[in-house]
């Protein structure tokens, strides 16, 4: 394995884009290569660590015996009679290929946010020998690594994974009622769960909580209307555009590296603006009041809660964006105030006003961006109204058409004055210049609002663009791990769904903490697909007294995968001890 780069030239500076590379030797003696692992833009140190991991790897791997075997036509040794075992090999048979590396490496990430810890005393096993944490690690690995419904857990992916072998427990931590029973018991400590978070993030990786993230996104239902009219099911703006379904509403707050801190389930209905009083008074009481900078997007805050803000003791801090309309009332003030730069691309203007500080921002970035998609659909709209105009259409058709035609280029269907005849079948349409002209001016440029006015404008920006760590959280959450469709008909069901995909995002995010010093092209799912073709398989060799040797063992790993394990500094478990199990007895532990 090796090293290769790809070139790209981006902002007139050449990038430098790394992947791990694998030659195979094929038939005919062609060379094939196989890229093993994307790592991104990697710096020196980060590069000379993976140059030496692989050139360890490239040498061949010393092998150990577990144990003793001895082949059935002979006599088993006299120093080794206590572990020896004569087998008849050519009676070798495997049996139950199950998942491994994936279900070990989302053990270990629970392991490492102590959370078997956390639920030691909070689940305590049943009466009957129900062990209630081991089911919630079960549902919450499931979740990370293969999202599916709890009556798939039950019916399909334990049996196909080794969660069994990793936890020591058998095929009763599914059953179906218990996995659901798990659920009821384990949301009433999400509170203290946030807390023990909290510290374990400080803990693991300095995390620290002066700035805070907010956003809201919203996940639906494939269910009927509930009847209750208290139920949390309702319909609403949906973010997910599926207006035909109920939905509820997900608040979460994450720091600026991404790690977790809080969230809450809404009513479906519930509009963004009224739910940031009852979130700092709820960070208020569990953590205490302290200096911290709110950071969130337009439409979240009202000019009375900001106002709110500014008056309380200690004042607390925020950053938000403004409306389109704000920046037109400003306009002229921000026209005579001078550009300062901030970083190479991005410049803003400040305006003081009262307690308050305007933040205009322009990236050329974005400019360059927003601008090729305006030229896009403006050209793709131009064309589509000229191709109308030929056709032999009625009326009816053609408002029809046109009606298509806005939906799917709305943002360019502004620019351009379209009007229909009163009675016939035809329209005339112009591009307004006047509008274009505006459009030009604010592409690339965003307005924010603070009340830290003594900050550096280019600190500022810099909180600003973090927003996109609640947004990658939200699509994590959504597309890596399923948080939608929910088909949960119970109310607090619907909640401890959501509790469990938040606990299963917490073991992404550290996974990808983890990942992020080593190489930031290198992605949390990747790793997860690449460790889940490990595979653990029973095999069995019967003995000459009618005994069945059973030796439970993970693959080896290939290169490419112990190359990961080496980076993240992880030891790989010893292979479970053989079982020796006689006939329509119970295995047990070889000796």
């Amino acid at each position: 394995m090796f090293l290769r780069f790809n070139k790209r030239l981006k902002d007139g500076k050449e990038h430098r884009y790394w992947n791990i590379v694998e030659s195979k030797r094929c038939a005919g003696g062609k060379v094939v290569q196989r890229q093993v692992l994307y790592l991104g833009e990697i710096n020196d140190s980060q590069h000379q660590a993976w140059c030496r991991v692989i050139e360890a790897f490239d040498e061949d791997s010393q092998r150990h015996t577990q144990l003793a075997l001895f082949p059935a036509d002979r006599a088993v040794p006299e120093h080794a009679h206590a572990y020896g075992v004569q087998v008849r090999l050519e009676a070798m048979e495997l049996h139950r290929p199950r998942q491994w590396g994936a279900c070990w490496l989302a053990c270990v990430l629970y392991e490492q946010l102590e959370l078997d810890r956390f639920w030691a005393h909070r689940l305590p096993d049943s009466r009957e020998g129900t062990c209630w944490q081991q089911i919630l690690q079960t549902l919450v690995c499931y979740r990370l690594i293969d999202p599916g419904s709890e009556w798939r857990l039950h019916r399909l992916w334990f049996e196909q994974s080794a969660m069994a072998d990793l936890l020591g427990a058998d095929y009763a931590l599914v059953e179906k009622n218990a996995l659901y029973r798990c659920l009821d018991k384990a949301l009433p400590h999400k509170a203290a769960l946030f807390s023990h978070l909290r510290q374990r993030w400080q803990d693991l990786f300095g995390a620290r909580f002066e700035v805070l993230l907010y956003d809201l996104t919203s996940t639906y239902f494939e269910s009927a209307p509930p009847d209750d009219e208290d139920d949390k099911r309702r319909y609403g703006y949906s973010r997910d555009k599926r207006s035909d379904c109920v939905q509820v509403v997900i608040a979460l707050i994450v720091t600026p590296e991404g790690f977790p801190l809080a969230y809450e389930v809404l009513p479906g209905n519930t509009a963004d603006c009224t739910t940031l009083r009852g979130f700092l008074r709820k960070i208020e009481a569990q953590y205490g009041k302290a200096q911290r900078i709110w950071v969130m997007d337009r439409g979240i805050p009202t000019d009375e809660v900001l106002s709110e803000m500014r008056q309380a003791d200690p004042p607390i801090s925020y950053l938000v964006g403004t409306p389109k309309g704000r920046l037109s009332k400003l306009e002229k003030a921000l026209l005579g105030k001078p550009w300062q730069a901030v970083r190479e691309g991005v410049d803003v203007k400040l305006l003081p006003q009262e307690q308050e500080l305007y933040v205009l921002a322009q990236s050329r970035a974005r400019i360059h961006k927003e601008r090729a998609m305006r030229k896009r659909k403006l050209k793709w709209l131009w064309a589509r109204l000229k191709d109308i105009s030929t056709m032999d259409i009625d009326r009816e058709e053609l408002l029809m058409k046109l009606g298509a035609a806005r939906s799917k280029a709305r943002a360019a269907w502004r620019l351009i004055d379209v009007e229909v005849a009163p009675q016939d079948a035809a329209f005339s349409f112009v591009l307004n210049r006047q509008k274009l002209r505006q459009v030009r001016r604010r592409e690339g440029r965003y307005l924010l609002r603070t009340n830290l006015c003594g900050q550096e404008p280019a600190q500022l920006w810099q909180f600003y663009i973090q927003l996109v760590e609640v947004e990658a959280a939200f699509k994590n959450l959504k597309d890596d791990l399923q948080l939608r469709p929910i088909y949960h008909q119970l109310e607090r069901r619907i909640e401890a769904h959501i509790f469990v995909a938040f606990l299963a995002y917490c073991l992404h995010v550290t996974l990808r903490a983890r990942l992020r010093p080593l190489a930031p092209g290198l992605t949390a799912r990747a790793v997860l697909d690449k460790l889940a073709a490990v595979q653990m398989l029973d095999v069995h060799f019967p003995t000459t007294d009618g005994r069945t040797l059973i030796l439970s063992r993970y693959t080896e790993l290939t290169a490419d995968q112990k190359l990961l394990v080496s980076q993240l500094i992880l030891d790989l478990p010893p292979q479970p001890p053989p079982r020796i199990s006689a006939p329509g007895a119970t295995a047990t532990r070889a000796m």
